[in-house]
């Protein structure tokens, strides 16, 4: 497996020179494996083989830090924590985001497709079969309900999964390229799914600091309105 890479990307911005933060990116290589559970709600099932393309996601959450320097604002209300997740963010906010952060830095990032986020989350070829993104103990991984305070934190404070990614289960939720369709794993393609029919939901994954633990688990989906945002609403970067 390759090892994850840090990008120094320098760019302008109000006529300025300013260093993005370090855009961790952990190697993912292309695999088969075994998507969804039958033992969780009806929307995660039923199980089925999918086949993925090699990419590149995030070690971490993308940090208020760099939406600020891309952005130019910070959209948090309390900007006393910049390493921690950013939140409080639409959707459609998310994508304007990562159209300028290609446009600045000349790279192709974009949201994880469901598929590609539960692969990460659950130990890629390394998996070893957790219930949650990293240990079948939610303490050591997660920032979630009943011991989050309430409030996000700072990014790869607990414990990694098995590929070195941090809080895949909670801090906060996690957008991916899907739009929700209840029952699109009985249907959806066998080689690189996405859910690309537009609906009322974008699909989220992970949980949040207000998770309760079956929320957290790898495999649980949720779902957020497309023109609504919340206080425990971030993403993670795919290349």
């Amino acid at each position: 497996m390759k090892s994850a890479i840090t990008i120094f990307i320098v760019l302008t911005y109000n006529c300025s020179i300013a260093q993005l933060p370090d855009t961790v990116m952990i190697w993912i290589q292309g695999n088969s494996f075994n998507m969804g559970s039958n033992i969780g709600k009806r929307d995660e099932k039923p199980v089925h083989p999918v086949k993925l393309n090699s990419y590149y996601i995030g070690k971490y959450e993308v940090t208020q830090a760099l939406w600020k320097q891309v952005m130019g604002r910070n959209p948090v209300t309390n900007t006393q924590c910049l390493n921690c997740p950013v939140y409080d963010v639409k959707p459609f906010e998310i994508d304007s985001f990562i159209k300028k952060l290609n446009t600045l830095t000349g790279l192709n990032y974009r949201l994880p497709t469901e598929a590609e986020w539960e692969y990460a989350a659950t130990g890629g070829s390394q998996s070893k079969g957790y219930k949650y993104c990293g240990s079948d103990n939610l303490d050591e991984v997660s920032w979630y309900a009943p011991n989050s305070g309430m409030v996000t934190h700072p990014i790869g404070q607990k414990k990694p999964n098995e590929l070195g990614i941090y809080d895949m289960s909670g801090n906060v939720w996690e957008l991916c390229q899907d739009w929700y369709k209840g029952n699109f794993y009985k249907h959806s393609a066998a080689e690189n799914p996405v859910n690309k029919r537009k609906s009322m939901y974008r699909l989220v994954r992970g949980g949040s600091w207000r998770s309760e633990p079956q929320r957290c688990e790898s495999h649980a989906r949720n779902v957020n309105s497309h023109d609504h945002h919340i206080s425990n609403l971030g993403f993670r970067l795919v290349r």
